[in-house]
């Protein structure tokens, strides 16, 4: 279910705080408008306002809002000028990921003091599995009403919980809870709570699916339980036929996963304006580098795959990618291989934007590092090392690439790019 599904909240008595949670271990915690919310918490002053962070740029998305915001109709994903139109009033904040991660990382704390089986899915949410928790804690809804309590008590935030026997349905509880609400859905009432929602509500349903299930007449989850899966197959194909029909039937047997491995780290950036120019770029994947680089270090990872994303001024997406023997997590040679693969590609015409990510991920602590034949006892890695500590203390801005630091205020540094 995409970010922006929007669930009726409670009111039915079946499915409240107060229903019957036995046989129901699974809770789905949301963090409420979380990057908006962090950033309220940093500025008591915003309390009360509409607040939107994203891109600022004439070309930005909008990443959280809060609900003071929504009101009006911004929502995450949504180009930041069509919120500009919509909220006009509400105060625009570049996104702080150093701030978020931090934020989250307290919150998840939280939930691993209830129980080791922990699942985050992103900064802002985790599927927590209960059921060993109960005999010190209480009852599942119990648990969920302790852990509000504390991520409101200690990080000043709020969350929205849903109670469930599976992770997809405790997932959509969570939705129809918001904001800073908990939903209990009985393992009795399952397909009573799902049936009367509409289809778009299901995981893996997006706008072209919901419209080819309209078309057969299927707007609800009920509907589609209830259609015949030779037609679902026709229309959607096999694997999707088999996965909607048992997600409607409320059957989901995964389960909560601590073992989150993340696949790759990168990051991307839109240009306000097509940009031609090759130092403007060459700056652009320097700081995308520096910043993957920094991401690598801080979740001890490093990776073999270095890759380039290209997006040129008519939107065509070109993707070029190079593996090395050697993992890294030095945002130097990170650089180094990307600008490699741009230069190789020589798109000669204007870029909309530029990405880099790193693949093939393994841990730092178990990969042996490959020493070469003359090089200094402390080279690139220590440096970026030093300058990661000086981050945590003063903050990423007082630190990074020289050839970066002189378009921090804004003007242009006119040398070319170097890390």
């Amino acid at each position: 279910m995409g970010r922006s599904q929007s669930l009726p909240r409670g009111g039915d008595p079946r499915f409240g705080p107060d229903a019957d949670d036995s046989g129901c271990p699974i809770l789905h915690v949301d963090m409420d408008a979380f990057f908006a919310s962090v950033e309220v918490r940093h500025r008591p002053e915003l309390r009360g306002r509409a607040v939107v962070v994203g891109g600022v740029g004439p070309r930005g998305v909008v990443s959280s809002a809060s609900y003071e915001a929504r009101r009006y109709g911004v929502r995450s994903a949504m180009p930041t000028a069509r919120a500009r139109a919509l909220c006009p009033h509400a105060v625009y904040l570049p996104p702080d990921f150093a701030r978020y991660s931090a934020a989250s990382r307290a919150v998840m704390q939280i939930f691993r003091d209830v129980t080791p089986l922990v699942e985050p899915l992103s900064l802002d949410e985790a599927f927590l599995d209960v059921a060993g928790a109960r005999r010190l804690f209480g009852p599942p809804a119990a648990i969920a009403r302790r852990i509000r309590e504390r991520v409101a008590a200690e990080q000043g935030l709020t969350c929205s919980v849903g109670v469930a026997p599976s992770k997809f349905v405790a997932k959509l509880g969570s939705t129809r809870a918001k904001p800073d609400g908990l939903l209990v859905v009985p393992a009795t009432k399952v397909l009573d709570f799902l049936h009367p929602l509409p289809v778009s509500a299901l995981w893996g349903v997006g706008e072209r699916s919901t419209e080819t299930l309209r078309r057969l007449g299927l707007a609800t989850i009920g509907d589609l339980a209830e259609a015949p899966v030779g037609m679902l197959r026709k229309a959607l194909g096999e694997a999707s036929a088999t996965h909607l029909h048992e997600l409607a039937w409320g059957r989901d047997p995964r389960r909560v996963s601590p073992e989150h491995v993340e696949k790759s780290i990168g990051a991307e950036v839109t240009f306000d304006a097509d940009v031609a120019d090759p130092l403007e770029i060459r700056r652009a994947l320097l700081a995308l580098s520096d910043k993957v680089g920094a991401r690598l270090r801080r979740a001890g990872q490093v990776g073999r795959t270095v890759s380039l994303k290209v997006r040129l001024a008519d939107f065509r997406t070109v993707n070029r990618s190079r593996t090395s023997g050697v993992p890294t997590d030095v945002a130097r040679e990170i650089f180094d291989t990307v600008w490699a693969l741009y230069t190789a590609l020589d798109p000669g015409e204007r870029i909309r934007l530029v990405g880099v990510r790193v693949e093939g991920l393994a841990a730092a602590q178990d990969t042996p590092r490959q020493l070469t034949l003359g090089a200094p006892e402390r080279g690139w890695r220590e440096a970026e090392a030093a300058a990661d500590a000086a981050a945590a203390r003063f903050g990423r801005s007082v630190i990074g690439p020289a050839s970066l630091l002189g378009g921090r205020d804004g003007r242009r540094n006119e040398n070319p790019p170097r890390p």
